[in-house]
């Protein structure tokens, strides 16, 4: 049997928001949060910014939502600087890592609390309400207080809370960390799905690259408080601009290889080398695990460990000259620790790095 998801509702509808933040900065003390960052995210579009723990991104969304000031540049919502709006007037709808429900509230009373302090009359706020738990499947629970819920459907309440006010752009602040993986993954799929019903601009921060590669249409890695590139997942898992970007978005190796002309060579295999500004001679080359494969000959080395992982292998393996490589395989492929092995370059272009 096929189930349907409900179509969105037309009472939470509303038109996507273009958001632009232009040279933002922010300091604490002598420590620069944000370094000139510049993005823009089109109408309707779910934009995530990736990245690792101190990069910038958790505040690059505060500064959007105005629970940060900026030190310096702008940041406007459909042309309109709001850098001096407090965040209470900008519209916007917020979903935090902690689901930050009331809990002497009802979930129905928790949804139309924004609803309430916005003056929207009763009859038009109890059928906003009532849709918009409907649309996060949390119709039968509306007069349960949040300790009788999972935390699944707290953060379901919490995305009702964000969306029934019809905000024009929606902020996730890591809304799946707190959640166990099987729930993580529905959950993400749910908010994908009603996002893209209602076509609200979303801005999503998360230091999980499946999660942000699963739910994108593009993807913003940042490192030292800017964007590092920018891209669909596709273009950067395929083409990343920097070694930084291969290095973080996907599983990666990293082999020495001799750069010349546009080509690497790697433990003698010649394959195309990313767009780089790296200048010829000794370089890393950031290998994807399943551009390596196992071969009758090659590069030798002696299985140190084997992961089954559903559909997939990967299998780690300490080269003789004792670099260490992941190779991702079939699953009837059986590896074990110890056994002699050789790999070699399947020829996908790799993005390069200089030596340290």
């Amino acid at each position: 049997m096929t189930v349907t998801a409900p179509a969105a509702p037309a009472s939470l509808v509303g038109t996507g928001a273009a958001v632009e933040l232009q040279a933002v900065e922010k300091r604490y003390g002598a420590h620069r949060a944000l370094a000139g960052l510049s993005l823009r995210v089109e109408p309707g579009e779910f934009l995530s910014l990736l990245g690792p723990s101190g990069c910038g991104k958790t505040t690059a969304l505060r500064a959007l939502a105005g629970l940060e000031a900026v030190d310096a540049g702008a940041i406007r919502i459909d042309g309109v600087d709001v850098a001096s709006i407090p965040a209470n007037k900008r519209d916007m709808g917020m979903v935090f890592q902690q689901y930050s429900l009331f809990p002497h509230m009802t979930v129905r009373q928790n949804v139309a609390f924004g609803l309430e302090m916005r003056k929207v009359p009763s009859s038009e706020r109890k059928s906003r309400v009532v849709d918009a738990l409907d649309m996060v499947h949390l119709a039968d629970f509306a007069d349960r207080f949040p300790h009788q819920l999972s935390g699944g459907q707290q953060q379901r309440v919490a995305l009702a809370r964000a969306l029934v006010t019809r905000p024009r752009v929606l902020l996730l602040d890591e809304p799946l960390s707190a959640l166990d993986a099987k729930v993580r993954v529905s959950l993400r799929e749910e908010i994908r799905r009603i996002q893209s019903d209602l076509g609200i601009t979303t801005v999503f921060v998360t230091h999980d690259q499946e999660e942000a590669l699963a739910v994108s249409d593009r993807i913003a890695v940042m490192n030292a408080g800017d964007v590092e590139q920018i891209g669909t997942p596709e273009e950067l898992y395929r083409s990343p601009s920097s070694a930084f970007t291969a290095d973080f978005v996907g599983q990666s190796n990293r082999m020495r290889g001799d750069l010349r002309g546009g080509d690497v060579f790697v433990y003698g295999f010649r394959v195309p080398a990313l767009a780089t500004r790296v200048a010829d001679g000794p370089v890393l080359a950031i290998v994807r695990p399943e551009d390596i494969a196992f071969a009758p000959e090659g590069v030798t080395g002696t299985v140190v460990s084997s992961s089954f992982l559903g559909s997939i292998r990967r299998t780690t393996v300490r080269l003789d000259d004792d670099t260490v490589v992941t190779v991702q395989h079939e699953v009837g492929d059986r590896r074990t620790a110890g056994q002699a092995v050789a790999v070699r370059l399947l020829g996908a272009p790799v993005a390069v790095a200089p030596l340290a």
